[in-house]
């Protein structure tokens, strides 16, 4: 025969505490719930009582699309070939607010490199 498990008791502070780690950014709830050895959907109903989520904590940030235009038909490039036949113009611009503006002969791959090191 399995042993019962004991009903524990979670004080208001602790709640706030749990629920606040739900909060960062790249950590969801059943990670929380796994460190605490908690169910998740008692976390979840903790995030609803608004005495344990303070209004004075701001919701997560959602991630949110950022707005692409394509000006023209652009031909399909092979990666390892370099555009010189027509020039182009190509801008990208990261919600940090750097961007990259390539015209004319360009390498696909170092774009790509480029556009990645900017994203971190």
């Amino acid at each position: 025969m399995t042993e019962k498990r004991r009903r524990r008791r979670w004080s208001d502070e602790e709640k706030r505490r749990i629920v606040s780690q739900t909060r960062v950014p790249g950590v969801s709830v059943s990670q929380v719930a796994r460190r605490y050895d908690v169910n998740a959907n008692l976390i979840f109903k903790w995030l609803r009582d608004p005495r344990f989520c303070s209004a004075d904590q701001p919701d997560p940030v959602e991630p949110t699309f950022l707005p692409v235009e394509v000006s023209g038909a652009l031909p399909v490039v092979a990666p390892e070939r370099v555009c010189s036949e027509v020039p182009y113009k190509i801008k990208i611009v990261l919600a940090s607010g750097h961007h990259l503006e390539l015209s004319g002969d360009y390498d696909v791959d170092t774009i790509v490199c480029l556009a990645r090191g900017l994203a971190t």
